[in-house]
């Protein structure tokens, strides 16, 4: 080859303000989630609750990738309601240092709050507390686990981020033709956000098919597992449209975001043609240097 090409990455300078919407390019943003857990009829029901009941409750509920909605077929409501509320049944809740319990309370006043306030919500627009639904703040700011059910797809729980042990089922109907292709458009328009979520289904087809209709409701997508525990170093975390910029932070991608790239040629032999390929022989050169 007659010349080589270099692609170099230079460090962004630093920006002093952030008035220009250029500026957005050196900013990495993470914010919430709303969650999702997408259920097929094929799916193992064990692994879904014992996944939902992980995602909505670890950490009291208190992480951005915490499942917060979950879309069940009617087919195997029954089955899926009686595994959720078994293991629920279960769950320990008291004093961190006390390893037996799965839950602790809330981080602070305020976090409290928020939760009750949704719990009342969904109380007032007629949602069914199917487990859970209680709180206290006599011995620190506890919140029970608390399972709700929706008829209606536009509940404030459904909606809205809680950042707390607050999740929302909502039980679609799977006899219904195109049910699959309806529920998972739902979901893709159910919010601002497009942090994490899951779909639970042992059925390849309706698998990619949900992939692909949910293409831009999460960066994070898990398939029969979980919605939180992104492992380091191994899946590079982060999402869109209101939960941030997608930026990936453990992934070789992440880089790029802080430099901007700069194209180099230099050409290795003289080269005085004027003429092109096409109009050869060269009827005329540049003179000869001196």
């Amino acid at each position: 080859f007659f010349f080589f090409f270099f692609f170099l990455m230079i460090r962004r300078p630093p920006r002093s303000t952030l008035s220009s919407s250029s500026a957005a390019s050196d900013v990495y943003k993470r914010q919430g989630g709303k969650n999702f857990h997408l259920i097929h009829p094929s799916a193992d029901v064990p692994t879904v609750v014992a996944g939902t009941i992980r995602s909505a409750f670890e950490y009291q509920g208190q992480k951005c990738s915490a499942c917060s909605r979950v879309f069940a077929p009617k087919s195997k409501w029954d089955e899926i309601r009686a595994g959720l509320l078994d293991v629920h049944g279960k769950l320990k809740m008291g004093q961190p240092d006390n390893f037996e319990n799965f839950m602790c309370a809330v981080i602070d006043e305020a976090s409290y709050n928020k939760s009750v306030h949704y719990i009342e919500t969904a109380k007032k627009e007629k949602c069914e507390v199917l487990a859970g639904g209680g709180y206290s703040r006599e011995k620190g700011w506890f919140i029970d686990p608390t399972i709700l059910v929706t008829k209606d797809l536009k509940t404030t729980t459904l909606r809205e981020e809680i950042f707390g042990p607050v999740v929302t089922v909502y039980v679609y109907d799977d006899t219904q033709p195109g049910a699959w292709e309806n529920i998972c458009s739902e979901i893709d328009k159910g919010t601002e956000y497009g942090l994490t979520g899951s779909i639970f289904s042992l059925d390849r087809a309706a698998t990619r098919t949900a992939q692909d209709i949910l293409r831009y409701a999460s960066g994070m997508l898990y398939i029969n597992d979980k919605c939180t525990g992104a492992v380091v170093g191994q899946q590079p975390f982060g999402g869109a449209r209101a939960s941030g910029t997608n930026d990936k932070p453990g992934g070789a991608s992440f880089v790029e975001r802080w430099v901007q790239p700069r194209t180099i040629k230099e050409t290795l032999i003289n080269m005085p043609q004027v003429s092109y390929p096409h109009q050869l022989p060269d009827s005329f050169s540049a003179p000869p240097s001196l």
